[in-house]
């Protein structure tokens, strides 16, 4: 009779090790998932720029640089930039809005609560 529970308590023990170490293996192939879908969208996002050229373009190649302020992915300005204020009564200027990689980092790091952009304006 002991000779039996010996056996049953060994197997129960081992059945036990053996949902332990699955358990284990599950965990560990979640967070490598979890972990290649984080890279992944660190390698998706993107900087994105929009150019336009107002008159000639750019004549003297004087840069003038502000940041916009968005809160919440940038459905709610703080601040924004006027570009025709930033040429400065300027007739041929080239304005460009970047989201840059230090925008993106702060949009990281706040989760989306506060997105900035830049503005530069060449004349």
């Amino acid at each position: 009779m002991e000779s039996r529970d010996h056996y049953k308590n060994g197997a129960i023990l081992k059945s036990l090790t053996y949902r332990k170490i699955k358990s284990k293996n599950i965990m560990k192939k979640f967070f490598l998932k979890l972990s290649a879908v984080f890279v992944m969208f660190l390698f998706v996002t993107s900087c994105f720029t929009y150019t336009f050229s107002v008159g000639d373009g750019p004549q003297s190649g004087v840069e003038v640089v502000e940041r916009n302020h968005y809160l919440i992915y940038g459905l709610a300005p703080i601040k924004t930039s006027d570009p025709v204020q930033m040429a400065g009564g300027a007739k041929d200027y080239e304005v460009k809005v970047e989201h840059t990689f230090i925008d993106g980092l702060l949009n990281a790091i706040t989760g989306g609560l506060y997105t900035p952009t830049t503005t530069t304006v060449k004349k």
